[in-house]
């Protein structure tokens, strides 16, 4: 089998992710997927949609990822993933849709706007 590749992005991270036939190994920018995500949560995250599919060591992955914090990092890895999955298994897409994969998180950060702090707080008022 061929690599398929995809993309997955969430916030400011954009994930390319190429997938094909091995030992279930993950592979983020030159690293082991553990390594680079430290926290257990994101690693859960990363894995999630193979391990509803029961295919945790049918494939090998490997990310390369750009931009964004861990946590958008992570949630952009699991999409393009997910993505990969549809592209090798078009059956898979209900399954991975019931549990919400498929879906791009569309959220960004809003801009500062001038004359205020923030993008929506205002400085404090004063009467006097």
């Amino acid at each position: 089998m061929e690599q398929i590749n995809a993309l997955g992005r969430r916030k400011a991270a954009v994930a390319r992710v190429y997938i094909s036939d091995g030992k279930g190994k993950i592979t983020v920018n030159g690293r082991d997927y553990k390594e680079y995500f430290g926290a257990e949560t994101l690693q859960y995250v990363v894995t999630q949609p193979l391990s509803v599919l029961n295919a945790t060591d049918k494939y090998d992955i490997n990310v390369n990822l750009d931009g964004g914090g861990v946590k958008g990092q992570a949630e952009a890895v699991r999409l393009g993933i997910t993505r990969a999955l549809i592209q090798m298994d078009p059956e898979c897409k209900t399954k991975l849709k019931s549990e919400g994969f498929v879906t791009r998180d569309p959220r960004e950060v809003e801009r500062k706007k001038p004359g205020r702090p923030k993008a929506r707080k205002r400085f404090q008022f004063s009467k006097r």
